[in-house]
Formats: C-alpha cells, sequence, structure tokens
C-alpha cells in the first residue's frame, strides 16, 4: 500500500481517544443540560476528551453559536445542534 496513489488509500480515522468533543452552550439551558449527560457518557465509555464552551463567555462562539445552542464539535467541526442523539455521536467518534 505505501506505493499506492494517496487517492485510493483508505485514511484510518483517528482513536476515539486521539478525538476532542466540545459542548457549546450556555448557563439556565435545560437543553444544553441534556446533550452534556450525553456528551459524558458517550465520551467517558470511549475515553474521549471533552470540554464545554459559555457562548456567554466568548463572543465568537456566540455571533457562530447562539441561536443552535446547544451545539457539539468533534475536532472542532461541528457535528449537531440542539439535540444530541447518543449513537450518533459514538459513530462519529468511531467510525463505525
Amino acid at each position: 500500500m505505501a506505493g499506492m496513489s494517496p487517492l485510493f488509500r483508505r485514511s484510518t480515522p483517528p482513536a476515539p481517544r486521539d478525538r476532542l468533543v466540545t459542548l457549546v452552550r450556555k448557563p439556565g439551558c435545560h437543553l444544553c443540560d441534556e446533550a452534556q449527560v450525553v456528551v459524558e457518557k458517550v465520551c467517558g465509555e470511549l475515553g474521549v476528551r471533552w470540554e464545554q464552551k459559555d457562548i456567554s463567555q466568548d463572543p465568537d462562539l456566540h455571533e457562530r453559536y447562539w441561536e443552535q445552542i446547544p451545539v457539539v464539535l468533534v475536532d472542532g467541526r461541528q457535528h449537531t445542534f440542539w439535540r444530541v442523539n447518543e449513537d450518533r455521536l459514538r459513530k462519529a467518534l468511531t467510525g463505525s
């Protein structure tokens, strides 16, 4: 496979432990609390690092996401907003 064109090589998805999930939220948001439960569960089971960011403390995040809170990012890219589906998040993190 070493001599194979990059166009035909399959890229190996990052291992779950190398991923980062970011929950973008705001205070007093019940959907954010529900999303956090799902993120904590899935990330805990898979050994994925996760963080949360508060849009009220970050003008750039507020500008970008204020209508979609909560927002889940996987490796800095938007994965979902409003409701977090456990199976879909797990699939995004494991590639299967």
